[in-house]
C-alpha cells in the first residue's frame, strides 16, 4: 500500500534520550532515489479522557505548560509508562488528576499528534458512570479541576484558554453527540 511513497532509512543517529522523548536524526532515501534527513521524536504514547459530571459538565484540568509559557485547560491526560495498557493508563490519569473513577470505559479513537516529526499517539477514552476516587498527582504536577458547560468550553476555545487538539477533539465529540441525542 503506497510503497511508491515510502522512505527507506539508511542511517540513524541518536541525539538525545530523555525522560519523555528520544530524538534521532535519520538519513533516508526518498522515493525518487535522492537522500534527505529526518529529525524524529520517539514518544511512548499517551491517553486522554472525556468525562462528564452528573450535571452534564465536561471535566477539565488547568495546568501550566512550560513549552507554551501559559496555563491551559485540557481534558485529563497522561503519558503511557513502558509496556502500560492504554486503558489502565486512562483509569490512572483520570483518578490522579480529578479524583474521579469510572465504571464504564469506551475507547473512542486514537490519533497522532505531529506525524511530520513525532510518533506520539494519543488514545482517547470516554469514561462514564463516575464516582469518587482519590486525587494523587505526580510530585511535579500541579493541576486544578474545572468543570464546564458546552457554552463555556466553546468560549474557552475562542479565548485560547483551551488550546490543544485533544481537548478541542473532545468538545467536537460532545457537540456532535449532543446533536445526535447523546
Amino acid at each position: 500500500m503506497n510503497d511508491h511513497l515510502k522512505e527507506t532509512t539508511i542511517r540513524t543517529k541518536s541525539i538525545f534520550k530523555g525522560k519523555i522523548i528520544d530524538l534521532e536524526v535519520q538519513d533516508v532515501q526518498l522515493p525518487n532515489g535522492e537522500e534527505s534527513k529526518r529529525e524524529i521524536i520517539h514518544h511512548p504514547g499517551a491517553v486522554a479522557v472525556i468525562s462528564f459530571t452528573n450535571e452534564g459538565k465536561l471535566i477539565l484540568v488547568k495546568q501550566y505548560r512550560k513549552a507554551l509559557e501559559k496555563a491551559i485547560a485540557e481534558i485529563p491526560a497522561g503519558k503511557l509508562e513502558s509496556g502500560e495498557d492504554p486503558l489502565e493508563c486512562a483509569k490512572r490519569e483520570l483518578e490522579e488528576e480529578t479524583g474521579v473513577k469510572a465504571k464504564n470505559w469506551s475507547k473512542l479513537h486514537s490519533f497522532y499528534t505531529s506525524p511530520g516529526f513525532a510518533n506520539e499517539i494519543v488514545y482517547v477514552y470516554l469514561a462514564e458512570d463516575l464516582h469518587t476516587g482519590n486525587v494523587n498527582m505526580d510530585e511535579d504536577e500541579f493541576v486544578e479541576r474545572v468543570d464546564v458547560t458546552l457554552e463555556e468550553a466553546n468560549q474557552m476555545i475562542l479565548s485560547e484558554e483551551i488550546h490543544d487538539a485533544k481537548t478541542i477533539y473532545a468538545i467536537q465529540y460532545w457537540q456532535l453527540n449532543q446533536r445526535q441525542g447523546m
